[in-house]
């Protein structure tokens, strides 16, 4: 189901990637993904190296099972995610977005915060999200935002620090419920 969605997410036709290198790199994060959680240690290993490698190669650091299905990172460059950081479905990334920690100290322990974003989200080019911080369903962060602090759901998000405006259209989004819907539809065909 996730590399369905992520492979329709993409808009690529065909199961085995050839030259996309993008493709080649969620493939490979999917797979890793699969073998961590059950808990197969070799194969975990494995893809574990692999996923680095290429990563390195696409300038991306983006640990498992913090994307649900439907990821779609538009292009390589750099791109950081927190491994405790947790985005839902149908999730448009572009390069240069850090999704990160802000730490701090509370009784003499580390006490990690990392956001937590929604479905249908769409995150511009050089984006970055820290701290304990929700982010609602079919949201917006444009270019260059920087959020630190909540956002409600349907809000489109910009400026440093963050500017919100309230109730975007439906239909401004390529995340949105109809792009589920597309997917449902179609899933008979990609699965052929």
């Amino acid at each position: 189901m996730y590399l369905d969605a992520d492979r329709f997410a993409l808009g690529i036709n065909r199961r085995i990637p050839i030259v996309d290198a993008v493709w080649i790199y969620e493939r490979t994060l999917r797979f890793y993904e699969y073998h961590k959680n059950k808990n197969n240690i070799i194969r975990r290993c494995f893809y574990s190296v692999l996923l680095s490698i290429r990563g390195q190669r696409l300038g991306f650091s983006i640990s498992g099972n913090c994307f649900g299905p439907g990821l779609r990172i538009n292009h390589f460059g750099s791109l950081v995610v927190n491994s405790n950081a947790r985005i839902g479905e149908w999730c448009d990334i572009h390069q240069g977005v850090n999704i990160g920690e802000n730490g701090c100290f509370q009784d003499d322990k580390f006490i990690s915060q990392v956001p937590r974003l929604g479905n249908y989200i769409f995150i511009g080019p050089g984006a970055k999200i820290f701290g304990d911080r929700l982010i609602g369903d079919n949201v917006q962060i444009g270019a260059n935002a920087v959020v630190n602090k909540d956002v409600h759901d349907g809000c489109f998000v910009y400026g440093i620090p963050k500017t919100t405006r309230e109730k975007i259209r439906k239909t401004s989004t390529i995340a949105s419920k109809d792009f589920e819907r597309m997917f449902l539809e179609n899933i008979r065909y990609i699965k052929h």
